[in-house]
């Protein structure tokens, strides 16, 4: 028997009914759920200057109770999520951690070496250090796919691949195969965008279309002509079109630093809140 392992970002204010919502998706599927509570440090320290050419560290005098505090309300609030799990049948496990930046990057990618995806509970974005720093982790160092907006356990009759050839979207369409699957069609939307070197023919979407059907899958092949639209703006209109329920593709194709400096298709799907997108990079 296979046994689907998810990992279940979220922080110390995730409600109950998230939870438990994540938690029953996961029971209905026989599925493990791996949670990681994540809280940021309360503050940081900072450098003042004084007599000499160099500054000195200083910390706010109540660092240390507020680091103290925080990891109280993380360990009481991971106890009360694993009551949670047990209350719902649901199989899983919960760690709890209060650190920043690299660290979350860190925790993110070592847990998610052990599962089958992630995904962020709702609400998350709030916590903006958390979210971005998580995402950077699961997306740069782990070997998983990302689901944002969405849930791994939802089932979508029609799924939006955006296609262009690349490394990225290639290891996102392998790392999507159950959805794709699963789903009554799977539409490949190919844009026209001059920032991009990859090629595939005359006639782009051709090849993964071949290889989806040989998996089973029901392709339709749709080419979008770019006419100086953003590509992110494109998919996202497209794949309302089609009527799509998840959206498939490749992350920071180009380097992250300059789809941060000049934005990207990546960016612009990661930003936006209404569809469900599964990222891999």
């Amino acid at each position: 028997m296979q046994r689907k392992t998810s990992l279940f970002v979220l922080a110390t204010d995730t409600s109950d009914a998230t939870i438990t919502a994540a938690a029953e998706a996961a029971q209905g599927q026989d599925a493990y759920l791996a949670c990681l509570l994540l809280d940021n440090l309360p503050g940081s320290p900072y450098f003042v200057s004084g007599t000499t050419a160099f500054g000195s560290a200083a910390m706010p005098a109540d660092w240390v109770d507020g680091l103290r505090d925080a990891r109280q309300a993380a360990e009481i609030r991971a106890a009360e999520v694993n009551d949670l799990l047990t209350r719902n049948s649901c199989t899983g496990d919960v760690q709890y951690a209060v650190c920043a930046g690299a660290d979350i990057r860190l925790l993110c990618a070592q847990r998610a070496k052990t599962c089958d995806i992630a995904q962020f509970a709702e609400g998350l974005r709030d916590h903006g250090a958390v979210f971005r720093e998580a995402l950077h982790g699961l997306l740069f160092q782990s070997p998983v796919p990302v689901i944002v907006n969405g849930a791994p356990f939802a089932s979508c009759n029609r799924v939006f691949l955006a296609w262009d050839s690349s490394l990225a979207a290639s290891r996102a369409a392998h790392l999507a195969l159950p959805w794709l699957c699963r789903a009554e069609e799977v539409v490949i939307g190919c844009f026209e965008s001059g920032a991009s070197d990859q090629r595939d023919g005359e006639d782009p979407g051709t090849d993964a279309a071949a290889w989806l059907s040989h998996q089973g899958c029901k392709v339709t092949v749709s080419q979008f002509p770019g006419g100086g639209q953003d590509v992110g703006h494109g998919i996202q209109r497209r794949a309302r079109e089609a009527g799509a329920g998840l959206v498939v593709m490749g992350a920071y194709g180009h380097s992250r630093l300059r789809e941060a400096v000049f934005g990207g298709t990546t960016r612009t799907m990661i930003d936006q809140t209404e569809l469900p997108v599964l990222f891999a990079h």
